[in-house]
């Protein structure tokens, strides 16, 4: 007899105590008309929950086998959890979803369907979302504003809401960045790929970790990550800042002159800093992720790092 394909379902958390009964609940009905073609692992990755998050995924896995839970040593951030999440994933596509419901799992079984006509990568698509009106906004402008930039491909408006296939997975993960930008990674892999629109609802509990300051912060990572124009683009203003310094000194605007150059020359050494900070950390090649295994529990083999296996 042949064994169900595996689906793999990534979910990184950090005090997700109260989100995590409604979570899996919703998840299992809306997965339950797929299990006769199916079986499915829900993997949560957990960034070193403070509250009750990990004795909530223990008592899933009591009565669920297929849960399982890679413990942190201490809060590596979303993104890298993420990372380590697909990393350590068997199934044959997997799907990467937060537990706060506002991408709402009941849309896994349209992203599966699509995965089955042949595209290898179905990701939510932000149509609305329920927030301030000038956090959507500013939403819609890194969006762009990266799109614009991006040394390759970028996908606009993609959620941290998708299904890829195990290829893809391992194209994304061949970028050995100590600060991996997951949607940027996906579009620079190409493939079959598919947008489902959808509204984002209200968290279904407790209270949201993300703040402006980590959205100021992700936008930043993405840019530096999907592009290098920051670094070219004080190349592209050189010439205008000549005819800038030929037009004052014309004028006798010394001061304007100095602070025209200032400005110059602090936004050059700004992004040199930058960048080179980031190839730093990229060549130091430290692990991603330092998981706890003593207080993880995971039914595949422990892996190492991929900057310690062999080459």
């Amino acid at each position: 007899m042949n064994e169900r394909p595996l689906i793999s379902i990534v979910c990184a958390v950090y005090n997700e105590e109260a989100c995590l009964p409604i979570f899996y609940e919703r998840l299992q009905a809306a997965l339950k008309p797929l299990r006769d073609r199916y079986d499915f692992e829900l993997l949560f990755t957990n960034n070193r929950s403070t509250d009750g998050t990990l004795r909530v995924i223990r008592q899933l896995r009591e009565r669920d086998p297929s849960v399982q839970v890679l413990t942190y040593a201490r809060n590596f951030g979303y993104e890298a959890s993420i990372a380590t999440g697909l990393r350590y994933a068997r199934g044959a596509a997997i799907i990467a979803i937060d537990v706060d419901c506002e991408d709402p799992p009941e849309m896994l079984p349209q992203f599966i369907a699509e995965w089955e006509k042949g595209y290898d990568v179905v990701y939510g698509q932000r149509d609305r979302r329920q927030e301030f009106v000038g956090m959507h906004l500013a939403r819609k402008l890194f969006y762009r504003i990266t799109h614009f930039m991006a040394d390759a491909e970028f996908i606009l408006d993609m959620a941290e809401f998708y299904l890829i296939s195990a290829a893809v997975r391992d194209a994304v993960l061949a970028n050995r960045s100590t600060k991996p930008f997951l949607r940027g990674e996906v579009a620079y892999a190409g493939f079959n790929r598919k947008g489902i629109s959808y509204e984002r609802q209200r968290r279904a509990a407790g209270r949201t970790h993300y703040n402006l300051w980590r959205a100021t912060e992700f936008a930043i990572a993405g840019i530096l990550t999907t592009s290098t124009f920051p670094l070219r683009l004080p190349l592209y203003l050189f010439p205008w800042l000549v005819v800038w310094n030929v037009a004052l000194l014309g004028w006798g605007k010394f001061q304007w002159l100095v602070m025209g150059d200032l400005l110059y020359i602090t936004f050059f050494l700004t992004m040199v800093c930058l960048y080179l900070a980031r190839t730093y950390k990229d060549v130091d090649q430290r692990p991603l992720t330092v998981i706890d295994w003593s207080q993880s529990a995971y039914d595949g083999a422990p892996k190492l790092p991929p900057n310690l296996t062999a080459s």
